[in-house]
């Protein structure tokens, strides 16, 4: 029997998009929640908890934009003339914000609220830019043989800048979650109260383009709203569970199940995602089938994949362990 090359692809890179919205969604966080916590003294805290491991976090865009192009070089070509306005947007405020990670703790003191707007700036519209792509993404991009034919502004579209606002608001509580368990006393106090707060507004964002994506596309309501309704239930149902489930343990000062459960919320919001646009790589027309790359081309690229991966996974844990443990005021990595 031979192997689904394009399916063993496809779900290569849905995992590493995934492994980088959860780890450098969190440290994206940290900056968004900047803004709340104006003394010196906790944001170096707040910025020690992911210090050692934020570039290392940012391995798995390399390898999901990488993966792309190798599988699916019409896909490639066909996202990026569509949406290369705001991944360069995207790029160059990442770059921002990691030259004021480094030089925000080499500053003197009155040069450092600088590189504190510039890890907020940079944070702020990273993120953004990225809900803006999701959104445009799912919205779909059209093409005819293989090439785009919309224009350089098609992404900027209400329900674009919706999804940009709501993945801010899911990294703030990737972000404040993460606090509470790397951090101790009225910091920590002060990320459970945001948390709450955050929780309510993420479950809102999600009920919104849960509501709105069907509309989008009636393909897309039917596979919701059609005869497998019954089969897709469980996931609205688990988002109720997760949500619940984060406000008890936010309630009760956990501190460990809070990042859980809001793990457990963005993983079924990606899932929902999926099962939207599914089985295309190019929403509205074209499957991972008719993108993918010849046989012997995924099949080589796919030998680098499974060395690659596991060395990514093994460093990154180790990593992670490491510098594991509640982080204190005037330790860190720096």
């Amino acid at each position: 029997m031979e192997a689904n090359l394009p399916l063993i692809w496809a779900g290569i890179i849905l995992f590493g998009i995934m492994m980088y919205i959860i780890m450098d969604g969190f440290d994206l966080g940290i900056g968004i929640l900047y803004p709340f916590f104006s003394d010196r003294h906790d944001r170096d805290v707040m910025m020690n908890t992911v210090a050692p491991v934020w570039d290392g976090n940012e391995t798995w865009l390399v390898l999901g934009g990488a993966g792309l192009l190798a599988a699916f070089p019409q896909a490639y070509s066909i996202i990026l003339s569509a949406l290369y306005l705001p991944l360069i947007f995207m790029l160059m405020a990442l770059i921002f914000r990691g030259v004021a990670f480094e030089f925000r703790f080499k500053a003197r003191d009155h040069e450092r609220h600088f590189w504190d707007k510039a890890f907020i700036g940079g944070s702020m519209a990273a993120t953004f830019f990225q809900g803006v792509t999701l959104g445009a993404y799912i919205r779909g991009i059209p093409a005819v043989n293989g090439v785009y034919t919309g224009g350089a502004l098609d992404w900027l579209t209400p329900f674009s800048l919706f999804t940009g606002v709501g993945l801010l608001a899911t990294y703030a509580l990737l972000g404040s979650t993460w606090l509470v368990m790397k951090t101790s006393g009225e910091l920590q106090a002060t990320c459970y109260r945001l948390s709450r707060v955050l929780g309510l507004v993420l479950l809102a964002i999600i009920a919104v383009i849960s509501l709105w994506t069907p509309f989008i596309d009636s393909r897309i309501a039917s596979r919701w709203f059609g005869p497998d309704m019954w089969m897709l239930l469980p996931i609205p149902l688990l988002v109720l569970f997760c949500f619940y489930q984060l406000q008890r343990a936010l309630a009760r000062k956990a501190e460990v199940w809070p990042f859980v459960f809001t793990l457990g919320l963005v993983f079924l919001g990606y899932v929902g995602l999926g099962i939207s646009v599914w089985p295309n790589i190019v929403p509205p027309d074209i499957s991972i089938q008719a993108a993918s790359a010849p046989p012997q081309s995924q099949g080589f690229a796919l030998v680098g994949a499974v060395i690659i991966i596991p060395i990514i996974l093994i460093y990154t844990a180790w990593g992670y362990y490491v510098f594991r443990g509640k982080v204190q005021a005037g330790e860190g990595y720096h």
